[in-house]
């Protein structure tokens, strides 16, 4: 292919995956009963850029249910929102980070062939002043057009990726994702595992690990440091705590976690010599479990958590903010229990795409 070509057809995918989904599927497009899709889910947060690409199946060993089959990832940290709770701004140092991992991840769906897509942008292009003008920016140099979503939008997401993994004889679950920028908390009643018509009660803390860790340090957090970043936490969620108090409960009643946080938990927790995603995702841990793992690593120094193989040096300084966060909500909802989710925000875009576009009717 010439360099020519190469460029129109790398803007013309960006035309056609990064528009929104209303505008494919339908009664006016039947592509996926047309040929096989390939799906893309794009998640650029204040910390992470991440991309999921795959295609709909139907699990036969788990009943039939809606599932996908991954056939290309793509996670890198770029820290897009750093500095921003301080300046207010998106910085170019930050920007030049996100596009070029921006352009990793076009190249990985013209590479597989992506049909449909969806890439939103959370909480770092929210609060930035400039996050509109790097929007545009992102669209002029990579073909790729971000939409920034709601906090709303953002918690609905996520119940629809990580229902599954709710205990389906609770009556009540607490889910939480705990972002770079934001953390968004979730009150599932009982209800089908498609997880966003389980939703009684959300809301959204403009509270993650990296603007935690930028007000009250990460690299060396003393008790009384990581006291008041819990104390923060617990008193940001007193309304939410307030209005899904009269909510009913049952002793199956568990928190389930999606993050950097609960993953990086689990894996110390599993003595993991490197990650592991099978082993992480879906695993049960207890209260003392979380306790144990929890004072094991407010223990380490920074040097110890950047030669952590589950934490490395890019997230040594942000951890024990997300620790904090978890024991505030911990402290809000206390239960016996807590499940373990590596997924999430991409997971929910894929399904809804997917489900839009009837791909999984037999």
């Amino acid at each position: 292919m010439t360099a020519v070509n190469a460029t129109a057809a790398q803007s013309s995918l960006g035309e056609a995956v990064a528009a929104r989904p209303q505008n494919f599927g339908g009664d006016g497009d039947r592509r996926a009963s047309r040929a096989p899709a390939t799906y893309a889910a794009l998640d650029l947060g204040t910390n992470n850029c991440r991309l999921l690409v795959a295609r709909p199946i139907r699990d036969s060993s788990q009943g039939g249910n809606e599932n996908f089959r991954i056939v290309d990832a793509f996670s890198r940290i770029v820290r897009l929102g750093e500095g921003v709770s301080q300046t207010g701004s998106l910085s170019e140092e930050a920007i030049a980070r996100t596009i070029d991992a921006l352009l990793v991840c076009r190249d990985k769906m013209v590479a597989r062939g992506v049909t449909r897509a969806r890439l939103i942008a959370t909480e770092a292009c929210r609060a930035a002043e400039n996050g509109l003008e790097f929007i545009e920016r992102a669209r002029a140099e990579t073909g790729l057009k971000l939409e920034i979503i709601g906090r709303e939008t953002e918690a609905r997401l996520a119940a629809v990726g990580c229902a599954s993994l709710a205990d389906a004889a609770a009556k009540a679950v607490v889910l939480f994702d705990i972002g770079g920028g934001s953390s968004e908390i979730v009150w599932l009643g009982r209800g089908g595992p498609q997880g966003g018509e389980r939703i009684r009660h959300w809301t959204s803390l403009k509270l993650g690990v990296v603007t935690l860790a930028e007000r009250f340090g990460g690299d060396e957090v003393s008790y009384a440091q990581f006291n008041a970043m819990t104390d923060l936490v617990v008193s940001e969620l007193q309304q939410f705590i307030d209005s899904a108090a009269k909510e009913e409960r049952c002793h199956r009643f568990h928190l389930l976690g999606t993050s950097g946080t609960v993953t990086t938990l689990a894996g110390i927790h599993l003595n993991l010599p490197r990650y592991d995603r099978r082993r992480v995702d879906g695993l049960w841990m207890s209260h003392a479990e979380i306790d144990a793992v929890m004072n094991r690593l407010r223990r380490m120094s920074y040097a110890e958590r950047s030669q952590n193989s589950c934490i490395g040096p890019e997230r040594a300084d942000l951890v024990l903010a997300g620790c904090a966060i978890l024991e505030g909500i911990r402290r809000s909802f206390p239960s016996e229990r807590i499940r373990i989710a590596d997924r999430g925000l991409r997971e929910g875009m894929l399904l809804e795409l997917m489900r839009a576009d009837r791909s999984f009717a037999i």
